[in-house]
């Protein structure tokens, strides 16, 4: 009989409980540190001895780490990185599909729905001012126009409500279109890898790019970090923005180049930002946006984060990825389909259970 090892890279709550599939399995299960999911901590001399000699991998995203070509050359036993989160891009992608290594994620709705939700709570605090009023009040003053909010929907009045730009249609952003859809906003959208069908469902008009960006008062990303969106949003980009546009990003900080968001808010090219990601994480104590008062507002990324709905629902999914990748088959959510000849060429068939 095998004697299946897995880590567990990013442990949380309680591992006996949620873990113990494996274990009954006859799996040996090494669990990491739960700070590196944190962004604290991991680096290849500490991920890599653990790491060394397992068939499966689970984990969250990892900050400042990679799993890299050369760092997954050296686990010629590990089947599968299977991720917890939907994001997966603390993986190199292309080298464990040129390794035959399945990597794996998790888009539960809880992961996924509680970005849509927290994106619409940004959205909101930052529209309707709802910290400048609360600081407002706190230091004893009163009723003041200043702090007057946007209103959001369309009225009877004329009124024709603002223009909600979405760059990405997929779980999240149809979400969100969803969520906005009894405000009744102009919502247009960007995504040039989905059907036009999508956008009629979640009753998004499909626009180009420029357009989305010239005619948008709230714009949010909602897509992967891939190599073409990296820096998506740019100078160029904020050239092009209304100059009462807000900015939201609860996707991967990357997306926006961070050092032409501060100069797009420092000279009032825009009117703000909401920030759950950032380029480098945690947020350097020294950033300048830091210093840019309300026109920001920032999040730990952990937009997502609610009690009982955070990570945890992705356990049963992770688990399952990387038992049926012991058995030798090839489980669900795929991110890396190349990979799959070589997965089957090295392990098909081969069943560690």
């Amino acid at each position: 009989m095998a004697d299946p090892k897995v880590l567990v890279y990013t442990p949380m709550g309680d591992v006996d409980a949620q873990y113990n599939e494996l274990e009954e399995a006859g799996c040996k299960v090494t669990f990491g540190n739960a700070d590196w999911r944190r962004a604290f901590g991991a680096d290849e001399s500490n991920v890599f001895p653990l790491a060394d000699r397992r068939d499966a991998i689970i984990g969250a995203v990892m900050r400042g780490f990679t799993f890299s070509h050369e760092f997954m050359s050296r686990l010629p036993s590990t089947r599968i990185i299977a991720k917890l989160t939907i994001g997966y891009d603390d993986v190199d992608i292309d080298a464990a599909a040129d390794l035959g290594i399945l990597v794996t994620h998790s888009p539960t709705e809880a992961n996924w729905g509680g970005v849509a939700e927290g994106t619409m709570t940004m959205m909101l605090t930052m529209l309707k001012r709802i910290r400048e009023k609360d600081r407002h009040v706190r230091e004893g003053g009163w009723r003041d126009d200043s702090l007057a909010g946007t209103y959001l929907g369309a009225r009877q009045d004329g009124y024709d409500g603002i223009t909600v730009g979405i760059i990405g249609l997929g779980r999240i952003g149809s979400r969100l279109c969803d969520l906005l859809a009894p405000w009744r906003v102009n919502l247009i959208a960007h995504d040039p890898y989905v059907d036009e069908s999508k956008f009629a469902h979640h009753n998004a008009r499909p626009v180009d790019m420029e357009t989305l960006l010239r005619t948008s008062d709230v714009i949010t990303i909602h897509s992967n970090l891939t190599a073409e969106t990296e820096h998506l949003i740019s100078e160029a980009q904020f050239g092009m923005m209304k100059p009462t546009a807000i900015l939201l990003n609860a996707a991967r900080g990357p997306i926006v180049d961070e050092d032409a968001l501060f100069f797009a808010l420092d000279r009032n090219k825009i009117a703000g930002a909401a920030l759950d990601v950032f380029e480098n994480e945690p947020l350097d104590l020294q950033s300048p946006l830091r210093g840019l008062g309300d026109k920001v507002l920032v999040s730990p990324h952990m937009v997502s984060a609610n009690k009982g709905a955070s990570l945890e629902p992705a356990v049963p999914w992770a688990i399952n990825a990387a038992m049926t990748a012991m058995r030798g088959e090839v489980p669900r959510h795929v991110v890396n389909e190349a990979a799959i000849p070589k997965f089957l060429g090295r392990f098909g068939g081969n069943s560690l259970l």
